[in-house]
C-alpha cells in the first residue's frame, strides 16, 4: 500500500508554457501538481518531486530503531539517533525494514507476495506484509507518535518552502516555473553534451532532511537528495546531471 503525498510535483518534458498554467491552477487548488504538455511524436520525461510523508516516516523509524542499511544513507536532521546502549538490531528486523522501505520508496517494483496490512499509530501511512514482518511491526509500535510528528513537520516545511519560493518571485514566470527549469536545463545540457535528443525516462526525487549534503540512489528510478542542496540552484545543477545522464 501506498498513500501519495498531496504536494507531490510532477514535471513533464514539453511545452512548458502550457505545463505551467497546469501547474498554476493546481497549486492554487492544494493539489498534487503535474507538468503534462508533452508532444507524442518526441521522447518524453517526467519527475516527480516530493518529500513524501511515508518516505519520511520509513526513514525516521530506521534512525530510532539504528538501522544502518541502506548503508551510504546519512540520518536526517533534528531527530534522536539510537541511544548507543540499546540493544543491538537483529538481521530479521533489518531485513524486515529493508523490504518495507523497498515497498514505500518504489512500490510498483517491489510489490507484497503476501496482502498488507495497516499498522495500528500510523493512520494510512504504514502497511507491512500480514506475515513475515513481525518483529518489525513490534518495534515500530512505539514509536509511532515520534516519527509521524516529524515526517509531518518535514513535509510541511518541505511545502512551505516551495510556496515562499513562489511568493518571493517579483517578476514574470509561474509557479513552479523554477522547479522546472531546474530539471530542464540539466537535460538540455545532456542533449547538447550528447549530440542527441534525451531517450523517454522517468525519476522520482525525494527531497529531505538529511543530516548530510548530497544525493543518493535509492531505487531503481528514484534519487534521495539533501533539501539544502535542492535549494541551491547551481549545485543542484551540477549534481543532478550525472542523475539524468543514466536515464537519458
Amino acid at each position: 500500500m501506498r498513500i501519495r503525498s498531496r504536494a507531490a510535483a510532477s514535471f513533464r518534458g514539453g511545452r512548458q508554457a502550457d505545463a505551467r498554467a497546469i501547474l498554476d491552477r493546481d497549486c492554487r487548488d492544494g493539489a498534487s501538481v503535474s507538468y503534462d504538455g508533452a508532444m507524442a511524436d518526441k521522447p518524453q520525461w517526467l519527475i516527480r518531486e516530493d518529500a513524501s510523508v511515508p518516505v519520511l516516516v520509513a526513514l525516521a523509524l530506521r534512525q530510532s530503531l539504528g538501522i544502518r542499511v541502506p548503508d551510504d544513507l546519512p540520518s536526517l536532521r533534528d531527530l534522536p539517533v539510537r541511544a548507543p546502549d540499546a540493544v543491538e538490531v537483529t538481521p530479521a528486523l533489518e531485513k524486515q525494514w529493508r523490504e518495507y522501505w523497498d515497498m514505500t520508496i518504489e512500490p510498483r517494483a517491489h510489490p507484497s507476495e503476501v496482502p498488507l496490512e495497516l499498522i495500528g499509530g500510523f493512520d494510512t501511512l504504514v502497511a507491512l506484509p500480514a506475515s513475515g514482518a513481525e518483529e518489525l511491526a513490534a518495534a515500530i509500535a512505539p514509536q509511532a507518535a515520534s516519527a509521524l510528528h516529524f515526517a509531518r513537520g518535514a513535509h510541511d516545511r518541505y511545502v512551505a518552502s516551495i510556496r515562499s519560493s513562489m511568493g518571493n518571485r517579483s517578476t514574470g514566470g509561474s509557479i513552479g516555473g523554477e522547479a522546472y527549469r531546474a530539471y530542464a536545463s540539466a537535460i538540455a545540457e545532456f542533449e547538447r553534451d550528447v549530440g542527441r535528443r534525451a531517450h523517454s525516462f522517468e525519476l522520482n526525487v525525494q527531497v529531505l532532511p538529511f543530516s548530510q549534503r548530497g544525493i543518493w540512489w535509492v531505487g531503481a528510478l528514484t534519487v534521495a537528495v539533501t533539501d539544502g542542496l535542492r535549494r541551491d540552484v547551481v549545485s543542484f545543477d551540477a549534481a543532478i546531471r550525472p542523475i539524468i545522464a543514466e536515464l537519458a
